[in-house]
């Protein structure tokens, strides 16, 4: 007999036993790690590792065993962005031959890659080392939280390759953590923010040292993973819906997100070992 759930969820990824492509991944519990795994090229990204994360990230919607997502680079780097031979040569040609729906195509594709990572319901904790530049900086930008090392080097160099700043939601994103302001001298100039300047603009939530950098994503992710996640989840779809409406409705979704959080068994676990003056153990329901 077939489980409920099943009907319900796409016949696809196994995560238990995934192998990905093009990239790393591993399971540790209820936390997943992804690793771009280019070390020798500071790990761009190719036309299908980009395809391959969109659709990794819009299948964890149905990962009900995962609850929160690290992203990291191999080596001493996070992501260059895309790769010049893999990527940026070929949409060239595209260019040459007046290729606009290959174009298009591309970059909707690379959008999509974002929109999947905001709609997947698992806080994304990104771990940046090193190069961070392009679509490695728009990694991270559409994570929901960051930590950096003084070392790294923060690029939206899109404006250092011909093109405009505005790329896989930039324009709208990253005024929206640092600045608007601040969000213009990066997406005009393409200039780097260090380590210390990232987090002191608030695009990192703080510095860790290399060594410890993964683990302490890791550590922060396992700690949210322990919490309430259906309530983290719902902090996530609403801190993104929220974005286009005003107070007044943010402040009726809110009641209604709430609302719904009451329903859950968590809610009465966290007032019963209230009662009993012990640390609640929450379960995600």
């Amino acid at each position: 007999m077939t489980a409920t759930s099943d009907l319900f969820s796409p016949q696809g990824l196994n995560f238990a036993n995934y192998q990905p492509r093009h990239f790393k991944w591993q399971l540790d519990g209820k936390v997943a790690t992804i690793t771009l795994n280019r070390p020798e090229r500071k790990n761009p990204l190719t036309f299908e590792s980009y395809a391959e994360l969109r659709d990794l990230f819009r299948n964890l919607v149905y990962a009900d065993q995962i609850k929160t997502v690290v992203i990291t680079g191999a080596g001493d780097n996070f992501c260059s962005g895309g790769d010049v031979h893999e990527i940026i040569g070929p949409l060239v040609e595209m260019q040459r031959n007046g290729d606009m729906n290959g174009l298009l195509a591309f970059t909707r594709m690379t959008g999509d890659l974002v929109k999947a990572m905001r709609a997947c319901p698992q806080p994304i904790v990104a771990a940046v080392d090193g190069v961070c530049a392009g679509a490695g900086a728009i990694l991270a930008m559409a994570s929901d939280l960051r930590l950096g090392t003084a070392a790294s080097k923060v690029a939206f160099l899109f404006v250092r390759v011909g093109l405009a700043g505005a790329d896989m939601g930039a324009c709208n994103i990253l005024p929206r953590i640092i600045g608007a302001g601040r969000a213009a001298e990066l997406l005009y100039t393409g200039r780097s923010m260090n380590g210390e300047e990232a987090e002191r603009w608030g695009f990192y939530n703080r510095l860790c040292g290399a060594e410890t950098l993964l683990a302490d994503a890791q550590e922060m992710a396992a700690a949210l993973a322990d919490g309430p996640t259906f309530g983290h989840a719902m902090t996530k779809r609403c801190i993104h819906q929220e974005w286009s409406m005003s107070i007044d409705d943010a402040i009726e979704a809110e009641a209604q997100a709430q609302a719904i959080c009451m329903q859950t068994q968590d809610y009465e676990r966290a007032y019963e070992a209230f009662v009993a003056k012990r640390k609640p153990v929450f379960q995600g329901n």
